[in-house]
């Protein structure tokens, strides 16, 4: 049996449409991106956004397969890990706002 593989065409920065893909084996998702980022290894959104089942930038005409890829997350090797990444995202957003508030209340109190 063959691993189901998924190919993606996705608009980003570069004229030239980015390819995307994904298999999976057993609980293992892999992804590829052609992005500058995903040729380096590193994160990158074109693969995190079809695997939160969002379809955005995608030009080739299997839109329907995004949700597919999507359901791969439950049970998957990456699953666990994302969830994590997601949290300390937020957690981060947080401090950024609340280090924000403090910084214009001590810049305030340095003109008194």
């Amino acid at each position: 049996m063959t691993n189901p593989l998924f190919t993606f065409l996705v608009q980003g920065s570069s004229p030239t449409p980015y390819k995307v893909k994904f298999t999976k084996a057993g609980s293992n998702i892999s992804a590829f991106c052609t992005c500058p980022a995903g040729l380096n290894g590193q994160y990158c959104k074109h693969r995190f956004r079809i695997l939160d089942g969002d379809s955005t930038g995608i030009i080739s005409n299997n839109l329907e397969d995004v949700k597919t890829v999507a359901s791969w997350m439950t049970g998957s090797d990456i699953e666990m890990p994302i969830k994590r990444m997601k949290e300390l995202e937020l957690n981060l957003k947080k401090i950024e706002a609340e280090l924000s508030i403090i910084k214009k209340q001590v810049s305030k109190a340095m003109r008194d």
